[in-house]
């Protein structure tokens, strides 16, 4: 049976160009910041009211059969879509899914109530992404310090523009490099600062003032500043699903970071052993996952690329379109195989359905 069947002072005024001007206001400015209707019989009311995911709440016979451990999970070449367009490309990955709430299911229709627990992983992150991480999520706040941020590499260094609201709104264009601190946060160290296209290093060291001075990220997520220097925290940074693990390195490629987790030294997890040999893939063994309509008792499930050629375009928020676009098998250990499109595909089939029913 098919699965997809079942299925964050006074200004000085200065004689010469408006560009000194402006420049001067800067400085002043640095200064200054130190669903529906009732049943209509007395059976119908009784029933809960309908909703597009089913609650996570596991049926008695499920609860006796669900283990308090987690379910382990394996991915190789998956373009992991989390939501608020950021994509997590995951080229390899060992670890578990574990529920917030002991002995639950993992639901995979409610992506806040569980956890990715990661042993080994490599994980990029674009430039579009990071710039849909930082602005839609981690300074997505009334009264964030920093706006309109914008992401570039360069030469294996990260560069930030964007606008710094301190009294005025400032120009700002950071080139930094990237390195791990010993408790496993990333460290944004700028070698160089641009104030509207001035050294902006050099005004603020004349000033005596730092990005710490200037910079309240109390609200935001994941990001905390020491000095000139931003701090990153992995595990705090992204939205759902949380994500758990230590960050032991991390480099900038053409048009990404890249964070690794774990040790090679480390023994870790053994490998998993998916049904099927394939390229990309997401295979997850043990505890209980909660799709749908569906529970799966003692985890047995490999999902498989449709098409090898790229990496496994998936939605966590949008998985139930891409089921459908595919196809599953059962296995002779009583495992389910399913094999779905890219995200993208599965949605060009899904407007082609919805225009020929119009039809």
């Amino acid at each position: 049976m098919s699965l997809a069947s079942l299925l964050g002072p006074r200004h000085r005024r200065v004689p010469g160009a408006p560009r000194a001007r402006m420049i001067l206001a800067a400085a002043t400015a640095l200064v200054c910041g130190a669903l529906l209707a009732r049943a209509p019989d007395a059976a119908r009311a009784a029933l809960p009211a309908r909703s597009d995911t089913v609650p996570n709440e596991a049926p008695p016979a499920v609860a006796a059969h669900t283990s308090e451990s987690g379910t382990q999970a394996q991915f190789r070449n998956v373009a992991f879509d989390i939501g608020r367009g950021i994509t997590l490309d995951i080229s390899r990955l060992r670890g578990e899914l574990r529920s917030k709430q002991q002995g639950s299911p993992i639901g995979f229709d409610d992506k806040a109530s569980f956890v990715i627990h990661i042993a080994s992983a490599e994980v990029g992150l674009t430039m579009q992404s990071l710039d849909s991480l930082m602005n839609g999520y981690v300074f997505a706040y009334h009264g964030a310090p920093l706006r309109h941020l914008k992401f570039s590499t360069d030469s294996g260094k990260l560069v930030q523009e964007g606008t710094l609201h301190k009294v005025v709104n400032i120009p700002f264009r950071i080139t930094a490099v990237m390195s791990m601190t010993p408790e496993g946060r990333i460290r944004v160290h700028p070698v160089q600062i641009k104030i509207f296209s001035v050294n902006g290093r050099g005004l603020m060291k004349a000033l005596g003032i730092t990005l710490q001075s200037l910079l309240d990220l109390e609200h935001a997520h994941g990001v905390s500043v020491q000095g000139n220097d931003l701090l990153l925290d992995p595990e705090q940074l992204l939205p759902p699903p949380a994500i758990e693990g230590r960050v032991t390195a991390v480099r900038v490629d053409s048009n990404e970071v890249v964070q690794v987790f774990g040790d090679s030294s480390d023994a870790g997890p053994r490998p998993l052993h998916p049904p099927e040999a394939a390229r990309n893939y997401m295979y997850f063994r043990g505890g209980t996952l909660h799709f749908g309509k569906l529970f799966m008792v003692d985890a047995d499930m490999e999902i498989i690329d449709l098409d090898p050629k790229n990496v496994f375009q998936f939605s966590i928020d949008q998985y139930n379109t891409q089921l459908v676009a595919g196809y599953s098998k059962n296995t002779a250990d009583h495992g389910l195989v399913v094999f779905m499109p890219d995200l993208a595909t599965a949605q060009r089939e899904q407007g082609k359905e919805e225009m020929s029913r119009r039809k």
